[in-house]
């Protein structure tokens, strides 16, 4: 069944009371599947992370559950959700464990190389072109750093039925493996199924 556009909307950039709920329930719907993305970056206590699109931030406190001794940054471009983020995580915003900022994947407020992982779940059907959005991810990454991409292709069917194409754009996982190659990452591993988790390595 197809989603009402409004909806898809507010998974592209939340905003207002409705922006709210969608932030509730997305919190709640995918967390099993950003668990399964955060576990395959096999954080490390030193660990600089970048969530990109993070959404109502609830993956950002178990990262920095996991990077004790490192730093957690989470970015997208919904003023709504950054709030709503920051809100959830003051505790670690104010101790200097997380931070979060207002922005788009293509272009990143930080250094070259400022981050060892970067987790990527369910924001790459938003991203226009996939080659310069994974370029700008590569240069924030260390050389050897590990991204996790999650997210649904072309092959799931119902996903493609539900969402309209011109707010929701589902790439084949041969596009995205081909993005990530041509942007400057090797592929690790795939897990095929629903969704797709994709684990890539910065090359030097």
């Amino acid at each position: 069944m197809r989603r009402p556009r409004f909806i898809a909307e507010q998974a592209r950039d939340a905003n207002g009371l409705l922006g709210r709920l969608i932030a509730f329930i997305m919190a709640r719907e995918t967390w099993a599947q950003n668990q399964r993305a955060i576990d395959a970056l096999e954080v490390a206590a030193e660990d600089h992370v970048l969530d990109v699109g993070c959404g109502p931030g609830r993956a950002l406190a178990a990262l920095a559950a996991m990077a004790p001794k490192g730093r957690v940054v989470g970015v997208d471009p919904s003023e709504l959700m950054a709030e709503i983020a920051t809100d959830r995580n003051q505790a670690l915003i104010r101790s200097g464990r997380v931070d979060v900022a207002v922005t788009g994947v293509e272009d990143l407020p930080f250094s070259n190389g400022a981050f060892d992982k970067v987790l990527c779940v369910h924001v790459l059907y938003f991203w226009p072109d996939l080659v310069p959005a994974l370029r700008e991810i590569a240069r924030v990454t260390k050389p050897g750093g590990r991204v996790a991409l999650l997210f649904r292709t072309t092959a799931d069917h119902a996903a493609v039925q539900a969402f309209p194409p011109d707010v929701y754009r589902f790439r084949s996982l041969d596009e995205v493996l081909a993005a990530l190659k041509e942007a400057g990452f090797e592929v690790d591993r795939t897990s095929q199924g629903t969704p797709t988790l994709v684990e890539a390595r910065r090359t030097p």
